[in-house]
């Protein structure tokens, strides 16, 4: 069996500034049919910035959650921006670097489920100091974590935030001595 979907009808039910919601009817595999709910995001991008030895964070409220979260940095793709600009612009604005090597070094799908939302994270290779600009409405605290208090913290669920597990863990794990 072929293992694919196809959108016979979809209906744009809510159209807001970050997301865009659709119900699509969809054809199953088997010829059945059904219904999917999709969020539709732009997209996100997000830096992994090591500096002698500290992961570059930034712990800000996040609504949803209700409470602070420890995070690389990162940001909402504006539509038609490529993603390494966005990456660039968020590493100014939210820690005060200016990339001088960035690369793109893991690309996630957080929730494929219900959303097309891609995250794309650089890694920073090297940087400039220059001065934070965070948006207006935005409060972070910018901290430089040891890799091995960040990857404590992950194994104790202190640091949730999926890019953030994937990109260090990769780093980690890429950077492990043997």
């Amino acid at each position: 069996m072929k293992i694919c979907e196809k959108t016979v009808l979809s209906k744009r039910i809510y159209d807001g500034k970050v997301i865009k919601v659709d119900v699509d009817d969809v054809e199953l595999a088997d010829g059945k049919m059904t219904k999917r709910e999709i969020v539709r995001h732009g997209g996100g991008a997000a830096i992994l910035f090591v500096r002698d030895g500290k992961v570059a964070m930034v712990e800000q409220f996040r609504y949803a959650y209700g409470k602070p979260l420890l995070e690389i940095p990162a940001g909402k793709v504006e539509p038609g921006e490529d993603p390494l600009h966005t990456a660039e612009r968020e590493l100014r604005e939210e820690i005060g670097y200016a990339a001088k090597v960035m690369r793109l070094y893991l690309t996630l799908f957080p929730s494929p489920g219900y959303t097309d939302e891609i995250i794309r994270v650089y890694i920073v290779e090297d940087a400039e100091k220059k001065v934070a600009t965070p948006d207006e409405g935005e409060f972070l605290d910018i901290k430089f974590i040891k890799l091995s208090v960040v990857l404590k913290m992950i194994e104790e669920g202190k640091i949730t935030d999926s890019k953030t597990v994937g990109a260090v863990l990769k780093y980690a794990y890429e950077n492990a001595a043997g």
